[in-house]
């Protein structure tokens, strides 16, 4: 891991939607980088930038909350992502937060047609532009908590996929979103199967054992995937993300719905 540095290297904007969130393990990755976080929540009352000039980067994280939900900051926020793709800037968006950008982009976002959630660790298969997206091997089992997923947007390369919810991870420009959460720490996990329990209950959720199991067996390969990522997200062009070539149309496979309608 880098070391910190003294002196900033700018600031990174972070939304949650929680009052209690926090970025939990991006944060600190960010923060050794040498970066500051500007963390806002929008939903609270904390306004959004009208630019990002005066920010390295911007993270959307997740919450239990819909993009469907009429509530106004969640409207604020989908619009937010057209002020970072239109000063390519670095946008990333995990769970809710790639949900955000999917519907951004136009493309649904909704449960599983069987009912099924989400909720432990599930294998993901990266494809040839998600093993090229930085230097560490992506990831075969990641960490989810959700019961919606999204589509693929137009124009946008997939980095991986599902089995549950197919659509897992896509890069749009500027722009990568997550459907799953390699922020979380041991005691991240340890709090979200505490305090929402309940959820646990939903069809294809893992019961919590499932969850600490899963901490030990695959999160020293997600650690080392999203320290990599980080630094090619946010690096510019000094190892920073190759621009995403515009594509006029992609096989129908790619355009696979993050559920069969």
């Amino acid at each position: 891991m880098s070391a910190r540095h003294d002196a900033p290297r700018g600031r990174v904007l972070v939304l949650l939607h929680q009052e209690h969130s926090c970025p939990a393990r991006i944060g600190r990755l960010l923060h050794t980088m040498g970066y500051e976080l500007d963390l806002r929540r929008p939903r609270y009352g904390d306004p959004l930038p009208t630019t990002l000039a005066d920010h390295a980067g911007a993270i959307i994280l997740g919450g239990p909350m819909s993009v469907n939900d009429p509530d106004e900051w969640m409207k604020q926020e989908i619009d937010f992502v057209g002020v970072a793709l239109k000063e390519s800037a670095p946008l990333l968006g995990v769970c809710l937060g790639g949900q955000m950008i999917a519907r951004h982009l136009g493309e649904r976002v909704a449960p599983h047609r069987d009912g099924l959630a989400e909720i432990g660790y599930y294998p993901l298969t990266s494809t040839v532009e998600g093993q090229a997206i930085c230097a560490a091997p992506f990831p075969d089992h990641v960490y989810q908590w959700h019961f919606e997923g999204f589509d693929l947007p137009r124009g946008a390369q997939l980095l991986a996929r599902g089995t549950t919810f197919e659509n897992q991870a896509f890069r749009y420009g500027s722009a990568v979103g997550l459907q799953f959460h390699p922020e979380v720490t041991y005691a991240t996990i340890c709090r979200w199967t505490t305090r929402a329990a309940h959820r646990m209950e939903a069809p294809g959720a893992q019961q919590r054992c499932a969850h600490i199991d899963g901490w030990y067996l695959y999160d020293a390969a997600i650690a080392r995937w999203i320290d990599s990522f980080l630094h090619c997200w946010i690096g510019g062009s000094q190892g920073g993300l190759v621009p995403l070539r515009p594509v006029a149309k992609l096989p129908s496979a790619l355009r696979a719905a993050a559920f069969n309608p």
